[in-house]
């Protein structure tokens, strides 16, 4: 008998969130190669905007964006000091319990996770699908999972935590709870031979992530990218290509979202010959970079490139423009910012397509610093983007940030959520509302 497998994406818990082209990238891969090697797979997504019992709304909106349905619930039982509405983004627990009702008993259930503080969703997800699926086993992924995997296997009921990329191990991990086994019709260190994500099991496809390579060759002080995908690997620019023609001919997708977290980096045997191929197939799409893109990289040829692709949402990974202490991530100097933004302009690009991240709330940082960082940014041309601090564990800053915290970081990750600057002193509400008037203004 084929296993059925149920992947689920888990509701969010928190003070904000919204849909900026969040997908559950390496879930869904997950899905596509189970599926590919002939097992029955199931997916629920808690997040899922276009719901059935939802109030209807356009994926063609915003460009693919749009606001989660949400619900007030107690805040944590550690930030009871915290002036604002604590919330569960997505679907209603009820309507979730009623789809898993019209499947058939799965043999393994398939949790991912994301941001470290966003666990209480992913507790409540697993106790939902405790009630429905008593005696299935429960297997977590993902970013917390990877993080902060003891946490995670004392507090999520989970029966089992999985870190890092499990892409490679997926099919030994469902052998060992199922029985079944399948050879691998995959190579994992070549991604060219990998099925696509799973996209099609959305209700709706508002728009596709892509990911043309993984790993970042860069360590910055605050990302914990290389712990997450220590191994740096890249498509074919074919590749990448073929799979924005299927979802664009077949499901008629026209906006793409790029996850890389180093796109534009060797881009002479990359990310040029992408962008050229993109240019001649004259699809009418367009293309976003809310990971960033690194500064350093941007020459009149990228820049000119870019602007004929269609990219859309260019987002620079700018982060601070205190250079003295630059050295949190060595990507950027000055006049290499100033140069980037020069050769954006005469490609055509504006504040209304380009924003620089600039972090706040960092250990120590100054409001007044940040002011600066903004008015010199806008001077550019190119809208500052306020980007919050959050304080990750075995980032080369989660010392620095446990010193600086008010909060104990290491006994919960609910306190390194960046809504409340869990490493500042200094940035209060009123504080930051001048500093998002004075980026957006």
């Amino acid at each position: 008998m084929t296993p059925h497998i149920l992947l689920v994406n888990p509701w969010i818990h928190d003070f904000a969130a919204y849909d900026v082209w969040a997908k559950p990238y390496g879930l869904l891969s997950l899905a596509a190669i189970l599926r590919s090697h002939g097992f029955d797979v199931s997916y629920m997504d808690c997040l899922d905007r276009f719901h059935p019992m939802a109030e209807p709304a356009s994926p063609a909106a915003r460009n693919g964006r749009g606001p989660y349905l949400k619900e007030r619930i107690p805040r944590p039982a550690g930030l009871p000091d915290v002036p604002r509405n604590y919330s569960r983004y997505g679907i209603r627990p009820a309507w979730l319990r009623q789809d898993l009702s019209k499947i058939s008993k799965p043999d393994l259930i398939l949790v991912t996770s994301l941001m470290t503080y966003w666990y209480p969703g992913v507790v409540e997800t697993i106790d939902q699908l405790r009630l429905m699926f008593p005696d299935v086993a429960i297997v977590l992924g993902g970013i917390y999972a990877t993080l902060c995997p003891g946490h995670a296997e004392s507090v999520t009921g989970a029966n089992a935590v999985i870190t890092g990329d499990a892409s490679g191990r997926i099919l030994s991990v469902v052998e060992a709870i199922t029985g079944v086994g399948r050879q691998p019709q995959f190579d994992p260190g070549d991604l060219d031979t990998y099925p696509w994500p799973a996209f099609d099991l959305q209700q709706k496809i508002s728009y596709v992530p892509l990911l043309t390579a993984l790993g970042c060759p860069y360590s910055c002080d605050y990302c914990a990218s290389r712990r997450l995908q220590p191994k740096r690997l890249r498509r074919s620019p074919e590749n990448v290509i073929s799979e924005i023609r299927h979802w664009h001919k077949v499901y008629g997708v026209k906006d793409f979202v790029f996850y890389d977290d180093a796109l534009l980096v060797d881009s002479a045997s990359h990310a040029i010959p992408l962008f050229e191929q993109i240019v001649q197939t004259q699809m009418a799409i367009r293309f976003h970079t809310p990971n960033a893109v690194h500064i350093r990289e941007i020459t009149r040829k990228t820049a000119d490139l870019m602007a004929r692709a269609g990219f859309a949402t260019l987002r620079l990974g700018l982060e601070t423009l205190d250079f003295s202490h630059r050295a949190m991530d060595h990507k950027v100097q000055r006049e290499e910012f100033f140069q980037a933004a020069a050769f954006l302009r005469e490609a055509g690009f504006d504040s209304r397509r380009v924003g620089a991240y600039l972090l706040v709330g960092l250990p120590g940082q100054e409001a007044a610093v940040v002011e600066d960082a903004i008015r010199m940014v806008k001077q550019t041309g190119i809208q500052p983007i306020l980007a919050y601090y959050s304080p990750i564990p075995h980032t080369a800053m989660w010392p620095e940030a446990l010193r600086a915290s008010r909060y104990d970081l290491a006994s919960d990750p609910i306190y390194t959520n960046n809504a409340i600057f869990p490493c500042q002193s200094a940035f209060d509400w009123k504080t930051l509302s001048r500093l998002k008037q004075l980026a957006s203004g």
